[in-house]
């Protein structure tokens, strides 16, 4: 029998070791954002939840759909599905990616009811726990993000697979999520520029904003710019924008407009993350 002797310093460095590895060399928390085109988010936790947001994964400027690829094929992992209201192209694929990845859905209650009765999502991923409303606010992902719907100003309605006739779609929202060890992030839907936008600002600004800068149907990208303003967004990014000709082609005049008003803008290129270490941006000075 072979004995090793080793002294206490030896020891003691022995057991710190995982400790010191742990806090020094093991980075900060990350949160990846991707933007797959028009409204559609992928948002990664620092533990690794999968959070999507409005959905429509056929959209025409993910790449995964102008790849020839199949979108749906190419997600491997979906926890939950985040979905702001009832169009066509915000609620896009949510079914079937639930379907495939067994994803628990977070919309508002009259939304979250056709889905499931009409539309075919799984009933058992659709609990009311979370089925929220304006205001309303839930826990999920094991309590590491918080999920708050608030107000939008905007229609919300689905066409019955059927019969064609329009669905109610309940209340448009958009999203205010805080993440643990990760920033807070504003996703404003569809909705348009209105005054109250100013009390998220006052009572939880978001490290970053995801607007929908597209005109027509929402904001225009100055009034964007000035709902960037309202929230006292510290990063915003447009979304919702050149998709389809009718919709405003260019972030340009967003990007003016936030660099008038001091605040950070950043254009995603479909597919591309963006990462936050814990509250900030990464790369940028602390």
């Amino acid at each position: 029998m072979i004995k090793i002797r080793m002294s206490i310093p030896l020891v003691l460095t022995l057991l710190f070791v995982p400790f010191i590895l742990n806090t020094s060399f093991a980075g900060q928390p990350q949160t990846q954002i991707t933007w797959f085109g028009h409204a559609t988010f992928e948002i990664i936790t620092p533990q690794g939840q999968s959070i999507w947001i409005d959905p429509w994964l056929t959209n025409p400027m993910n790449p995964w759909a102008t790849s020839k690829k199949s979108p749906l094929n190419e997600i491997k992992k979906a926890d939950y599905i985040l979905i702001t209201h009832g169009h066509s192209d915000h609620v896009g694929e949510a079914v079937d990616l639930a379907k495939k990845t067994g994803a628990q859905l977070v919309t508002h209650f009259e939304l979250g009811k056709q889905l499931t009765n009409v539309f075919g999502f799984p009933k058992n991923q659709a609990g009311i726990q979370n089925l929220i409303n304006i205001g309303g606010e839930i826990d999920i992902a094991q309590g590491e993000v918080s999920v708050t719907m608030t107000p939008a100003v905007h229609s919300s309605g689905l066409e019955h697979p059927k019969s064609h006739e329009m669905l109610y779609g309940g209340t448009a929202g958009g999203f205010l999520l805080k993440i643990k060890n990760g920033p807070t992030i504003y996703y404003s839907g569809d909705t348009a520029y209105f005054k109250d936008m100013e009390l998220i600002g006052e009572t939880s600004p978001p490290d970053l904003a995801l607007l929908n800068i597209g005109g027509h149907f929402g904001m225009s990208p100055e009034l964007a710019a000035k709902a960037a303003v309202a929230v006292h967004a510290k990063v915003a990014i447009p979304h919702h924008f050149k998709t389809f000709p009718i919709l405003t082609q260019s972030p340009d005049r967003f990007i003016q407009s936030l660099s008038r008003a001091g605040i950070q803008s950043r254009v995603l290129t479909p597919g591309v993350p963006l990462i936050f270490e814990n509250h900030q941006l990464k790369g940028d000075a602390l």
